[in-house]
């Protein structure tokens, strides 16, 4: 058996073709590696690649082999238990499970191990995400363009000359033009032939002088005229984007303990990323909260150690300010992101609910809560589930006990829904 093994060297990146089809084979074993790998990562190495274990067994290359061909029965020397005819029994068992001791004989493989780069643990770990309910607008300033036809014109650049069109035109008018001319000279045709049985030399002459100045003046009208010329005229138009915003809204209160900030940036994180590799044009909106909401920058929300107490209706507040000054839901696809533990002051729950059924929900394509407690759900989750027959196609709420439930949730809220 021959086996051949390709070292060429990986120039212009020959080999990308074969690397794809490798991983879309084991995409099984890919996709676990990379769950496993966001649960057990911290937030500053989530965009690392990974290294993927692929059992032996599964990377083996297929072969053909030829065997006698037909149905054949046959008993080999040295049986002792069988006869013609009989059925061998399956053997009891399975596979093993690692326990057995060493031994000076046998031999197997290792498991095969496969490097993603970051790109690959990026394009594996969002596939078949998006975001829900997103809306193509128009928007007002896009420096985004498209040229489309609407028509011709009788001026333009010779690059977009339309030569059937002028063609066409210059036929109308040559048509328009000798239409009476033809007529005539059929007209005098005619005349001519009867005038040949009478013999009249001097009408015959006349005729055929008449009917020569009529084929010269139908000659004269020229094949291409100016006014002929027919340009294809292109219009500016504005593209239809997908333009959206994600307000991303983190409780800091005194109850988050150092874990539960821990699992909420995580999550961020991953939203983070997810938007700015899957969408071009996507702004983010931090914004932290514990008494007072402040609106934030990338670095500040992710690292800053300010808390305090829980009025969770400051960061909604501030939410929906921002979005009635900066943020049009003609003009934007508005999304909202919400962690926190669910605790918060008794007399500001209803207030919340109020600010989304009112301010927030009406306006964005989708908003999500993130509950992140170990305990059972807490009274903001009890007030937010009153939004959910209102606002079920808007709003989501899930919860979050440990780290390795984050990447399951995130696939949740931005599983790839099938159009109605």
């Amino acid at each position: 058996m021959s086996f051949l093994i390709d070292r060429r060297e990986n120039a212009k990146h020959k080999n990308m073709v074969n690397r794809r089809r490798f991983i879309d084979r084991y995409k099984k074993h890919i996709k676990k590696a990379v769950e496993e790998a966001v649960n057990s990562r911290s937030i500053t190495d989530m965009e690392r690649g990974e290294d993927v274990a692929i059992p032996a067994g599964d990377v083996s290359e297929p072969v053909f082999g030829h065997g006698p061909g037909g149905r054949r029965t046959i008993v080999h020397p040295g049986n002792q238990d069988y006869i013609a005819g009989d059925r061998v029994p399956r053997p009891q068992g399975g596979q093993g499970d690692g326990s057995g001791k060493a031994s000076n004989e046998g031999e197997g493989s290792d498991e095969f191990i496969f490097q993603l780069t970051s790109e690959e643990f990026m394009q594996v770990l969002f596939e078949g995400l998006e975001l829900p309910n997103l809306t193509k607008r128009h928007l007002k300033g896009s420096n985004s363009f498209t040229y489309e036809h609407a028509g011709f014109s009788n001026d333009g650049v010779p690059a977009k000359l339309s030569v059937a069109r002028t063609m066409k035109a210059s036929k109308m008018r040559r048509i328009a033009l000798n239409a009476k001319r033809k007529r005539q000279r059929d007209a005098m045709r005619e005349v001519l032939l009867a005038a040949q049985h009478s013999g009249d030399e001097f009408t015959l002459r006349r005729i055929g002088k008449a009917i020569e100045e009529l084929e010269k003046g139908i000659r004269k009208v020229a094949f291409l005229d100016d006014t002929d010329l027919r340009y294809n005229l292109h219009v500016q138009k504005p593209v239809p984007t997908s333009q959206a915003v994600m307000f991303c809204l983190m409780d800091v209160s005194g109850s988050m303990d150092q874990a539960t900030k821990d699992i909420a940036k995580r999550f961020y994180l991953l939203l983070y990323s997810f938007l700015k590799r899957q969408y071009e044009k996507t702004e983010l909106v931090f914004i932290r909260h514990h008494t007072v909401a402040k609106e934030v920058d990338e670095q500040e929300f992710f690292y800053s150690r300010e808390t305090g107490g829980t009025v969770v209706s400051s960061a909604l507040d501030l939410m929906a300010q921002i979005m009635r000054e900066r943020y049009s839901d003609e003009s934007w696809n508005i999304y909202g992101a919400q962690a926190s533990d669910g605790d918060n002051w008794n007399d500001d729950s209803p207030a919340c609910t109020k600010l989304l059924e009112t301010s927030i929900l009406p306006g964005v394509q989708h908003y999500a809560y993130i509950e992140i407690t170990k305990r059972n759900h807490q009274a903001l989750w009890e007030e937010y589930e009153k939004l959910g027959e209102s606002f079920k196609d808007v709003f989501a709420q899930r919860h979050i006990r440990e780290a390795g439930d984050i990447f399951p949730v995130f696939r949740q809220l931005f599983q790839k829904r099938v159009a109605a």
